[in-house]
């Protein structure tokens, strides 16, 4: 029972933490990320692995219930503790709040557990027969599953003819829109016949409109006002936008020690760090990727976006500038991160007719993100389901610009 509460002690010590990031909340986002890796807590990709959950954002005061988090919540084994982080200077404050709220239930938790022993030694049953209702999918066994069409948290499947006129089980599976290193707030609705994605979908985006620009946009934007910007923060933050984008893609390819030194080198340019500094940590990182072979042969073919097509669904960034897979598109984003990283000096005006951000241009009625959510359901068309994250990650929508109110007369130029 010591060693037990020992290991459980050492737990709670260094929680694991789930993130749930609501769109427009990138700001709050980066703060949380980079506070975890200063204390060494670990980000895990489902409840059943976590300790904590820190809902990120806020959605003009819908609770926590909104947006599947009651179901994370509930698929936590306990202990457990949960925080909301809205401002980004306070974060460390809320991580403190959560770990006393996760102290304190790892002793709830121990006097339950030991109520529970007792009763159950009483009545003859088996201590360990239950293991508190959760199952591998962080659900709950017996309860209105069958019901409703899921068994073990899943939906069961239709039947329908594949592609090859044969008649196989058809099982319609939501990615999001709270998922590890994924974008916030994005939902697909895939319909898979075996591994194989044979139909996807966009679900809607359900966040608020934000009246604040987008993170990521926010000097050419503020630029477009009429407002002075450098063309050293506007690399600044291209930067770091593109080596956040590069740190989901390395994680979803499985590359996660090139995806946390990735996001190392985001925070430093995020928190000012100089041109000559920002090189010297990109040059490494931009080589490993380029020779990696693994990489390579993981994502090249995945994904192909020509670009002719990119153009016509009005992609105006990367997309565009890859003319191809997502192999081709993670180069782009590299070559970018080197170009950027050395201009972050830079200290004359950056030209308010350059309205062009790291996803594209924000003078077109559409979002640039818009258009890279159009691109997607034909993209992850006959894809394997196990290719269709990389996919997602290698475009990397970014759901704050579909959220986000213009003001009055501002950026919407072309030409």
């Amino acid at each position: 029972m010591e060693l037990r509460r020992a290991l459980v002690r050492a737990a709670v010590s260094r929680p694991s933490v789930l993130l749930a990031v609501s769109p427009g909340a990138t700001r709050q986002r980066l703060a949380v990320e980079a506070e975890l890796a200063r204390r060494g807590w670990p980000c895990v990709s489902g409840p059943v692995e976590a300790d904590l959950l820190v809902i990120v954002g806020d959605r003009d005061g819908e609770g926590d219930e909104g947006d599947g988090v009651a179901g994370l919540w509930h698929g936590i084994p306990a202990p457990k503790a949960r925080v909301r982080i809205t401002d980004p200077e306070r974060v460390a404050d809320a991580l403190e709040r959560g770990l006393a709220d996760l102290s304190r239930g790892e002793h709830e938790a121990h006097h339950t557990h030991c109520e529970q022993h007792e009763q159950q030694q009483d009545s003859g049953t088996d201590p360990h027969s239950d293991h508190s209702g959760h199952d591998m999918h962080g659900g709950h066994h017996g309860h209105a599953g069958h019901d409703m069409g899921l068994v073990e948290g899943l939906p069961m499947a239709d039947r329908a003819d594949d592609r090859d006129g044969l008649r196989l089980d058809v099982l319609h599976v939501p990615l999001g829109p709270v998922l590890a290193d994924w974008p916030a707030g994005l939902v697909l609705h895939l319909a898979l016949q075996g591994d194989i994605v044979q139909e996807a979908t966009v679900g809607p985006v359900t966040a608020s409109r934000a009246p604040h620009p987008p993170f990521w946009d926010e000097p050419w934007l503020r630029a477009s006002r009429g407002e002075h910007v450098s063309q050293g923060d506007a690399a600044r933050r291209l930067c770091a936008a593109h080596l956040d984008s590069l740190g989901r893609f390395f994680a979803v390819a499985g590359w996660d020690d090139m995806a946390a030194r990735t996001r190392f080198v985001r925070d430093r340019a995020l928190a000012g760090a100089a041109a000559a500094e920002l090189t010297s940590l990109v040059r490494p990182l931009i080589r490993r990727a380029q020779r990696s072979r693994t990489l390579r042969w993981l994502t090249t073919g995945l994904g192909v976006l020509p670009a002719e097509d990119a153009r016509l669904r009005g992609a105006t960034g990367p997309a565009l500038v890859a003319d191809g897979d997502a192999y081709s598109r993670m180069l782009v984003w590299l070559d970018a991160v080197g170009r950027s990283a050395a201009a972050c000096d830079v200290t004359e005006t950056l030209d308010a007719a350059e309205v062009v951000g790291p996803r594209g241009r924000l003078d077109t009625p559409v979002p640039p993100s818009r258009a890279l959510l159009d691109s997607l359901p034909r993209l992850l068309d006959g894809t394997e389901f196990a290719c269709a994250r990389i996919i997602v990650a290698s475009l990397d929508p970014d759901l704050d610009e579909p959220t986000h109110v213009p003001a009055p007369g501002t950026v919407h130029r072309h030409g």
